[in-house]
């Protein structure tokens, strides 16, 4: 299992760097962003094809995979591209000095992301390896079932999210309807829950140390890139942010609390 890993790690090392090459000359470091679902497309489908006889779970791991990140990677493209630096590269770019961030992001955010990408995939790693129940079984459709869910939630979220920015008396309010009543960040939730399908996935094949690329990425939703980080950012600018703080579950969807 170690060979496919390292081989995938490849790969991807030499399109990360590809990556920061073009956002040396276009001085854009935002464009790993939309690399970001892509790359897992691209880590299962060489776990796929180099993984030997076909069975049920891989074909299907392999549509549920390409669905989910060139979605992600098409939405991402959609809402970024011809918008410029993404605030986050901007404000490290003023503080390391464009004279050194065009190769101090090399290794802060390309090859980071490479690292990251590779680390929660794992569970993709063993849904393809995996020797056991070739068929699905009734775990396998836990999984498809919690794919769904959070699939729903994620790319929902993003198009209620887009419709209600798209509306020029909304700025400076909060989404609060559909998805976003029973959960701040529906989209966030949907994202975990999809890789948490994949966890299943893998233990459905006979692999289980595999799902601690479902907890990296949790953890790095919830604490790092994505739930906390956001929070701050709408806290700051949003003062009804924190009236809807109150009444919305965080992450978890569940009904809002009554005023």
């Amino acid at each position: 299992m170690l060979t496919p890993f390292l081989q995938a790690s490849l790969i991807i090392f030499i399109l990360v760097t590809l990556l920061w090459i073009i956002s040396v000359f276009i001085k854009d470091v935002s464009i790993i962003d939309l690399f970001w679902g892509l790359g897992f497309v691209v880590v299962n489908s060489f776990y796929f094809l180099i993984s030997g006889d076909l069975n049920e779970r891989k074909i299907l791991l392999l549509v549920l995979v390409s669905i989910w990140g060139l979605r992600l990677s098409i939405y991402l493209a959609w809402r970024n591209l011809g918008k410029g630096e993404d605030f986050r590269y901007r404000e490290f770019r003023r503080k390391y000095g464009p004279h050194r961030y065009w190769w101090f992001s090399y290794f802060q955010v390309f090859l980071l992301q490479g690292v990251l990408i590779m680390l929660v995939s794992l569970p993709l790693l063993g849904a393809n390896a995996g020797t056991q129940n070739e068929n699905l079984i009734w775990i396998d459709y836990l999984g498809i079932l919690v794919w769904m869910i959070g699939f729903v939630f994620e790319a929902g979220g993003d198009l209620q999210l887009a419709r209600f920015k798209s509306n020029p008396q909304n700025k400076g309010k909060v989404l609060n309807k559909g998805f976003w009543k029973y959960t701040r960040h529906p989209n966030y939730f949907g994202d975990s829950a999809v890789w948490w399908s994949f966890a299943i996935f893998s233990i459905a094949a006979g692999n289980y140390w595999q799902v601690v690329g479902s907890v990296l990425m949790t953890i790095l939703i919830i604490k790092v890139s994505g739930v906390s980080l956001l929070e701050k950012s709408l806290d700051d600018k949003k003062p009804q942010y924190r009236e809807y703080i109150q009444k919305t579950s965080p992450f978890f969807p569940w009904f809002p609390k009554n005023s």
